[in-house]
C-alpha cells in the first residue's frame, strides 16, 4: 500500500500555501475551528460520529461500536471505507464529499471531535490518515505563535500507517481524550444511543462499551431493544428531490427525506426536531419528526430558508398518514392541542399538520366509512345507539368511540362541530323512518331529556310519526300510547304506537288511554258538530265514542253525539230513550224523546249507551259547585230562590215534567229502585224532592198537599193519601207530608188557603203551631190576602171581621169569633194576613174606683213570687172587686186591665196573677202565678 494513499501531502502544501499567502485565512480557519470548539460541541459528538457511520453504510444498515481503550474513544463502525474524497473532506471546513442521495458522510460535523481531542485518527481498511494540533504548530511556528499557539488541527492531514482495524468493522475513528473521563463520556453515550438508533436508519446496531441496541423494522414499525427493554415506534416516511427552483444550478438535486414517529409504548414526552439527529428546536407535536433538513453550522438550528420551508411543509402534509396507520379509536392522540408553540419550527409545523389533519380523510364515521375533520359532525351526547340512529340522516357523522370525552380537545383543535340536542333535532326534521326507529331514537334521547332542562327544552321540536301516516314537527298536543283500533276520529293528532315512548309525554305530548283520547279536543269537537252531516260521519263516528266510552266512561258533553233513532233519523244522545227502557212507560205521549235505533241498541252494553246520555230510565243531573240555575231542571229556578243563599250543590232527577199525571206512582217506583235516582229523591233540601211535591200528583193532588197516615199531628190540615203501593219512606222523600212545615211562598199559601177552608176541622193546637210556623216566615215571604181565617172559635170566619190579638187584656172585651187564634207575633200576622191589630181597633176604661195596693203588701203575691224566685215588681196595682171595662159601645165584666200605664187587676187569682205576670215581664208564667195565688204553697208547684 502506498505511503499516502489518500494524497495527503497535496492536500497540506495546498492549506499552507494558501496561509503563506493570506494569513488572514489562517485566521479565518482558526477562528472557524475555535467557534466550534468553544461552542459545547461535545453534546453533538456521538450524533456526528453515529451519522457518519450512518452514511458510510450504505444500503444495508450498519454497527458502530463505541468503547474507551488506552484512554482513548474509539468508535468502529461498518460500511463503506475511507478515501481520498472523504480525507478531503476532513480537512476541509467547506468542502463535503456527500453524494446528493447521502446526508452526510465526514464533512464539517466532524469538527465535533474537537470537543475532547486535538489528535482525532481515522483507520481504515482502505488507509489511515491522522490530524495533530502539534504538528500544526510546528508546520506554521510563525503563524501559531501569533495566536498563542491557537492553530486549525482539522485542516492539515498527514498519512498514518495503522492498519489495526478492529475485526468486523471497516473503519475506526480514534480520539485520545484531552481531559476527559473516558466512562463518564461512555455513560453520556449510552443515553442518547435509542435517539440515535429512531433517526438513522443506516445504522441497524450500536455498541456501547458492555451495552448494546438493536435496531429492526417491520411494516412500518420501529423496534429498538436494548438494555431497558424494548420500544417501539410506528414510524411512516416520505421523501424525494427537492424542487429544481430551490437547488438552481446544482447538477444533481439533492434528496429530502421525512420520517414521522410516535412512541406505541408510553405517551410522548418533550421533543425536538431531529435533523436528523437531535436540534434545539423543541417541539410539541404528539409525534417525533425526523427530517433532512438545512441547519446552522453548529447544527442546533435549523437554517431559514425556501429549502426548510418546502421540507417542513412535506413533512406535515405527510402527517394525516402517520395518524392513519393507528386504530381508529386511538388517532386523535396524535393531534397537537391548542397551545403556546415552542418555537418559530414548532409553529410551522403545528400550523401545517393541523391543516393536513383537516383536509385527509382519516376520522372514523359511524356508518364505516372515512372523514376528514373539515367535513365530520361529532354528536355531543355519548350515546351509541344515537350515533347508530342517525349515521344515516347527519352526514359525516362520526363513529360514536369520538363522542367519549377523550377525544373532545383533539376534535376541538380539529374545528370538528358539536352537535348537541338542538342541532340533533333540526337534522331530524322532515325525516322519514319507520315507527320503530323513531321509537329508538326517542329512546335513547330519553337519558339526556332525564338530565337537562335546556335539551328537553330542544327536544321540544321532535318530529313525531303519527298512525295515520303523518309526520308532526312537535310532540306537544300529540296523544301517545292508545289502541290504534280507536282510531277514528278526523283531526287526532295519535303518535303510531310502534313510535310511543315516555318521553313524547314530557315534551308535551298527552296519555292517550281511552280517557285522554275521549277529552281530546278532536273528539269534543267531532262530538259537538255529529249533527251537522251525521249521514257522512256519523256510523264510524258512533263506533269509535262508544268504544272510548266503554274503556273511559261516559262524560256529561258526550250527549250531544248523534245516535239514529227508530224513525230513521238523528238525534241527540240524551233525546233518545233505550227501546226497552221502562220509562217509556211512564212519559207523555207527547215527550220530546225518540226512541235509540234497535241495532244500536243491540250491539252496545245499556251502560255504555247510557253513560253517552242515552235514556234508559231517569237522568240525573249532579253540580258540586253550582252558580246558577242552569241544569236544564223543569222549575229550577224556583227551587232556587226557595233558598236565603244559593245552594250548594245541586242534585237533581231531570225531565220530571214528562212524566205523565197517572203514571207517578210507577214513576215514584221507578226512582226508588234506581240508586242514583233515589239519591236524587233523598236528597236534603234537594231539588227532586221539592218539585216532586209541588207538581208530581196521586189521583190529580200534589204529593204535598197529602200527609201520611201516621202523620196525626196534621189531621184534618192534609188528607191521607191513597194507597199506591209504595212504603211510607218513599212517600215521605217524595213530599207526602208526615209533619208541619213551611218551605216557601208556596207553602204559606197552601196553609192559609187550608185554615180558611171551613170545610177542615182542625183543632185548636194544629191552628195555634199552623199560625206560629207562618209567624217565622212571615217576613220573607209575600201573599194574597185570605177571605177566611180560623179564629178562637175554631170556625173559619170572614177575614174582614177579624183581628189580631197583640195586647192581651184587650181579649177580655172582644168576642172569639173575632180574634185569630194565634198566640204571639201579632205583628208578624197581621202583615202577612192582612189583618188589623187588636189594638188598632178597640180601646176601653175602667169604671169605677179600686184600691191602689202596694205589691209587696200582697201576701198571696209575694209568697208566689218567692216559691218561683221571681223579684217582686216595684210600684202597685189598682185592685177592684169588680172590674168593669167600658169599650165596644158596652160594659165588660174583665179579670184585668191596663189604662195607659196604670195596672188594674179584679180582686181574684186569676186576675191578679195576669196583672202581676205582665208587670214582672213573665207572662208565660200567668197561669202558674195564678195557681200559686190561689194556694201559695210548695205543693201546688210541685204538683
Amino acid at each position: 500500500m502506498s505511503a499516502d494513499p489518500f494524497g495527503t501531502e497535496a492536500l497540506r502544501e495546498s492549506v499552507l500555501a494558501a496561509w503563506r499567502g493570506s494569513p488572514t485565512r489562517f485566521r479565518e480557519d482558526a477562528n472557524a475551528e475555535e467557534d466550534l470548539r468553544l461552542g459545547g460541541y461535545r453534546d453533538r459528538l456521538l450524533v456526528e460520529l453515529a451519522q457518519n457511520a450512518s452514511d458510510a453504510a450504505g444500503d444495508a444498515p450498519g454497527v458502530l461500536r463505541l468503547s474507551v481503550v488506552d484512554g482513548e474513544l474509539r468508535a468502529a463502525n461498518t460500511g463503506a471505507p475511507l478515501d481520498a474524497a472523504g480525507v478531503a473532506a476532513l480537512a476541509s471546513l467547506r468542502a463535503s464529499s456527500k453524494t446528493a442521495d447521502t446526508v452526510g458522510q465526514f464533512g464539517v460535523g466532524f469538527a465535533a471531535v474537537l470537543a475532547v481531542t486535538d489528535a482525532p485518527r481515522v483507520v481504515s481498511r482502505s488507509g489511515a490518515v491522522a490530524f495533530s494540533a502539534t504538528r500544526t504548530r510546528e508546520a506554521v511556528p510563525a503563524l501559531a505563535s501569533a495566536r498563542g499557539g491557537d492553530v486549525p488541527v482539522l485542516r492539515l492531514v498527514w498519512p498514518s500507517d495503522e492498519s489495526d482495524v478492529p475485526d468486523g468493522f471497516d473503519t475506526e475513528v480514534r480520539l485520545p481524550l484531552r481531559s476527559v473521563d473516558g466512562p463518564a463520556l461512555l455513560a453520556e453515550f449510552a443515553e442518547q444511543v435509542p435517539d440515535l438508533l429512531l433517526a438513522l436508519p443506516g445504522l441497524r446496531r450500536v455498541e456501547v462499551g458492555e451495552q448494546a441496541w438493536d435496531r429492526t423494522e417491520a411494516d412500518g414499525v420501529v423496534v429498538l431493544t436494548g438494555p431497558g427493554g424494548a420500544q417501539r415506534w410506528l414510524v411512516h416516511r416520505v421523501g424525494g428531490e427537492l424542487p429544481e427552483a430551490l437547488v438552481a444550478g446544482v447538477e444533481s438535486r439533492p434528496q429530502w427525506s421525512a420520517c414521522w414517529a410516535w412512541p406505541m409504548d408510553e405517551p410522548p414526552a418533550g421533543d425536538v426536531l431531529h435533523a436528523p439527529t437531535p436540534t434545539d428546536e423543541k417541539l410539541s407535536l404528539p409525534a417525533r419528526l425526523i427530517a433532512t433538513l438545512p441547519v446552522e453550522p453548529s447544527r442546533r438550528r435549523v437554517l431559514a430558508g425556501a429549502a426548510a420551508t418546502f421540507v417542513l411543509q412535506e413533512a406535515a402534509a405527510a402527517y394525516p398518514d402517520l395518524v392513519a396507520k393507528l386504530p381508529a379509536v386511538e388517532r386523535t392522540s396524535l393531534v397537537p392541542l391548542p397551545g403556546f408553540p415552542l418555537s418559530e419550527v414548532d409553529d410551522r409545523l403545528r400550523t401545517g399538520v393541523l391543516a393536513a389533519l383537516r383536509s385527509a380523510s382519516w376520522l372514523p364515521l359511524a356508518d364505516g366509512e372515512w372523514a376528514a375533520p373539515s367535513t365530520a359532525k361529532v354528536l355531543d351526547l355519548a350515546s351509541f345507539d344515537l350515533v347508530e340512529l342517525l349515521e344515516d340522516v347527519i352526514p359525516g357523522l362520526l363513529d360514536y368511540e369520538l363522542t367519549l370525552p377523550p377525544h373532545a380537545k383533539a376534535l376541538a383543535a380539529l374545528e370538528v362541530p358539536r352537535l348537541g340536542v338542538s342541532e340533533v333535532v333540526s337534522a331530524l326534521a322532515g325525516v322519514g323512518g319507520d315507527p320503530s326507529w323513531w321509537h329508538q331514537v326517542y329512546d335513547a334521547l330519553s337519558p339526556v331529556a332525564d338530565v337537562d332542562s335546556t335539551a328537553r327544552e330542544a327536544m321540544g321540536g321532535l318530529p313525531v310519526p303519527l298512525v295515520d301516516g303523518r309526520l308532526v314537527s312537535s310532540p306537544r298536543g300529540v296523544l301517545v300510547g292508545t289502541d290504534t283500533e280507536l282510531f277514528s276520529v278526523s283531526g287526532l293528532r295519535i303518535a303510531h304506537p310502534e313510535a310511543a315512548h315516555p318521553l313524547l309525554l314530557r315534551l308535551g305530548g298527552t296519555e292517550a288511554g281511552p280517557a285522554e283520547l275521549l277529552d281530546s279536543d278532536a273528539v269534543r269537537e267531532a262530538v259537538h258538530r255529529s249533527l251537522d252531516d251525521p249521514a257522512l260521519d256519523g256510523p264510524e263516528l258512533v263506533r269509535t265514542v262508544l268504544r272510548l266510552v266503554s274503556r273511559a266512561g261516559g262524560r256529561p258533553w258526550l250527549s250531544e253525539l248523534a245516535l239514529p233513532s227508530a224513525d230513521g233519523e238523528w238525534r241527540r244522545a240524551d233525546e233518545l230513550v233505550l227501546p226497552d227502557s221502562a220509562l217509556l212507560a211512564v212519559l207523555e205521549s207527547d215527550a220530546p224523546f225518540g226512541v235509540l235505533d234497535a241495532e244500536v241498541a243491540a250491539e252496545w252494553p245499556r251502560s255504555v249507551l247510557a253513560d253517552v246520555g242515552v235514556i234508559d230510565g231517569f237522568t240525573v243531573v249532579e253540580d258540586d259547585s253550582p252558580t246558577e240555575p242552569d241544569h236544564d231542571l223543569a222549575d229550577e229556578g224556583y227551587w232556587w230562590d226557595a233558598f236565603d243563599v244559593p245552594p250548594t250543590r245541586v242534585l237533581g232527577i231531570r225531565d220530571l215534567d214528562l212524566v205523565a199525571r197517572d203514571k207517578w206512582p210507577q214513576a215514584l217506583a221507578m226512582m226508588a229502585a234506581d240508586p242514583v235516582a233515589w239519591r236524587a229523591v233523598s236528597e236534603p233540601d234537594g231539588y227532586t224532592s221539592w218539585w216532586l211535591a209541588r207538581y208530581a200528583t196521586i189521583d190529580g193532588v200534589p204529593l204535598g198537599s197529602w200527609r201520611l197516615p201516621d202523620a196525626e199531628a196534621l189531621e184534618g190540615l192534609y188528607d191521607v193519601v191513597p194507597p199506591i203501593g209504595l212504603p211510607p219512606h218513599v212517600l215521605a222523600a217524595a213530599g207526602v207530608r208526615t209533619s208541619l212545615s213551611v218551605v216557601d211562598s208556596d207553602d204559606v199559601t197552601d196553609l192559609i188557603a187550608r185554615l180558611g177552608d171551613p170545610a177542615r176541622k182542625l183543632s185548636d193546637a194544629l191552628v195555634l203551631r199552623v199560625h206560629a210556623e207562618l209567624a217565622e216566615v212571615a217576613d220573607s215571604v209575600s201573599v194574597e190576602p185570605p177571605d177566611r181565617v180560623r179564629v178562637l172559635t175554631g170556625a173559619a170566619e170572614p177575614a174582614d171581621d177579624v183581628l189580631v190579638l197583640d195586647l192581651p187584656w184587650l181579649l177580655g172585651v172582644l168576642p172569639p169569633a173575632q180574634v185569630l187564634a194565634s198566640s204571639g207575633a201579632a205583628a208578624e200576622l197581621a202583615e202577612l194576613l192582612a189583618l188589623p191589630l187588636a189594638s188598632e181597633e178597640v180601646s176601653g176604661a175602667v169604671v169605677g174606683e179600686g184600691d191602689e195596693v202596694v205589691w209587696s203588701e200582697l201576701g198571696a203575691v209575694r209568697l208566689a213570687c218567692d216559691l218561683l224566685g221571681v223579684d217582686l215588681p216595684g210600684g202597685s196595682v189598682i185592685v177592684h172587686d169588680d172590674l168593669v171595662v167600658a169599650a165596644e159601645s158596652a160594659e165588660h165584666s174583665v179579670s184585668w186591665w191596663v189604662d195607659e200605664t196604670v195596672v188594674h187587676a179584679a180582686d181574684t187569682p186569676e186576675g191578679l196573677a195576669r196583672a202581676l205576670a205582665w208587670t214582672a215581664g213573665r207572662w208565660d208564667d200567668r197561669h202558674t202565678f195564678a195557681a200559686l195565688i190561689a194556694d201559695p204553697t210548695p205543693a201546688v208547684l210541685l204538683g
